[in-house]
């Protein structure tokens, strides 16, 4: 049996699909670690998991919801990724010396997990919980990608990593999508379009389910849980031109208590157990988020999309292409729009129909279990 190494950001999303594909391992015989920050990793597989802790800068700044473009890829670098892997090294040299792991599996927001696993010499795959960077996406942009070449070269000098890119592993990438989602788009060979990873998350609290209606449709609206800044305005015009719509019942997922009470047909609450949901209701209202995306189309749920930066426009366009929703401007995004748009989305079949299909490749794929076979065959 072998050992695996998981190195994660800080971030739910990117988490959550490395826990499916840790638990198919585990069942497997196999162990399996952590290297990450244990409070994030525990809450979402579980307490008993092994984590070795990595440090995080501490004051990471918030970024304005504002800046687009070159701005927010610069931004992204100098001001997270870049810093979040220098404080991260030192813990995932020690996890790798004391848990001595045969494959580490870096995420691709945790660049220090790859870099130092490369230095080692060590078999390593990149977890790409987002199709965004499976393709290079600074090709048209020769300066820019100097510059960022040089931002890690700079880093490698420092935590002592290898020459590899950390974003695209020459062992492999695990890509937790399928072409019915990615569309035609021309892919390096070493990408492995496994689906997404669904399950092995622990249990997410409490909900009030006798609230919802069987008899009526139900719509969920979520921004994700690294919006919290940007999502008031949203949230709060999702709620109350929702709450206008006749014959429907409404759940808001808002952590940042930005949404008042705006009728009996709306349901405020600061967390949901998100999968256990998505299985009961009948469109969603997101911020175009990856795994929200993924996991609403695994039950075929279509959507309303309404990305707010990174790499969110990318999947609203691969949705809208896919047939399985629709798509907004976040910041023009009043309750009337939204309203007409969650109207749409229910009452034309062909969206559920797209959503329904989309759901059925993820299926086939295989997800976690089909990662965990790529990952075994490094063992040798």
């Amino acid at each position: 049996m072998g050992r695996f190494l998981f190195v994660t950001p800080p971030l739910t999303g990117h988490v959550n699909p490395a826990v499916g594909v840790a638990a198919a391992l585990t069942a497997r015989g196999h162990e399996v670690a952590w290297a990450g920050q244990p409070q994030v990793i525990r809450r979402l597989a579980g307490d008993g998991a092994d984590v070795f802790p990595c440090a995080v800068p501490r004051g990471l700044p918030q970024r304005d919801a504002s800046l687009k473009g070159p701005a927010a890829f610069r931004f992204l670098w100098e001001e997270f990724l870049i810093p979040l892997a220098e404080a991260m090294a030192p813990g995932i040299h020690a996890a790798i010396a004391r848990f001595r792991p045969q494959v580490v599996v870096a995420d691709q927001q945790a660049i220090a997990g790859g870099l130092v696993a490369d230095g080692l010499g060590l078999p390593w795959v990149t977890s790409a919980t987002t199709s965004a960077e499976l393709v290079d996406p600074l090709a048209g942009m020769p300066k820019v990608a100097a510059w960022l070449d040089d931002l890690l070269d700079g880093l490698r000098a420092r935590i002592d990593g290898g020459p590899a890119d950390p974003r695209m592993s020459p062992h492999g990438v695990l890509a937790f999508t399928t072409r019915e989602l990615l569309g035609p788009a021309p892919l390096p060979k070493r990408v492995r379009l496994v689906g997404p990873s669904i399950g092995g998350r622990a249990p997410t609290g409490d909900f009030p389910w006798d609230w919802l209606d069987p008899a009526l449709p139900t719509v969920f609206v979520t921004l994700g849980t690294a919006n919290v800044d940007a999502a008031g305005d949203f949230l709060d015009a999702a709620a109350r031109g929702l709450s206008r719509v006749a014959g429907i019942r409404t759940v808001v997922a808002d952590p940042g208590g930005a949404v008042g009470q705006v009728g009996d047909t709306v349901l405020v609450v600061p967390r949901v157990p998100q999968m256990a949901l998505l299985a009961r209701v009948d469109a969603v209202v997101c911020h175009s988020g990856h795994n929200t995306v993924c996991e609403s189309l695994w039950h075929g749920v279509p959507l309303v999309v309404a990305p707010i930066r990174d790499d969110q426009p990318i999947v609203a366009g691969q949705v809208v292409e896919a047939g399985a929703g629709v798509r907004l401007r976040f910041g023009r995004a009043k309750p009337d729009r939204i309203a007409t748009a969650v109207t749409k989305v229910l009452d034309d079949p062909a969206y559920r129909s797209a959503a329904e299909k989309v759901g059925a490749s993820f299926r086939e794929a295989g997800g976690a279990a089909t990662a965990a076979d790529h990952l075994e065959a490094l063992l040798g």
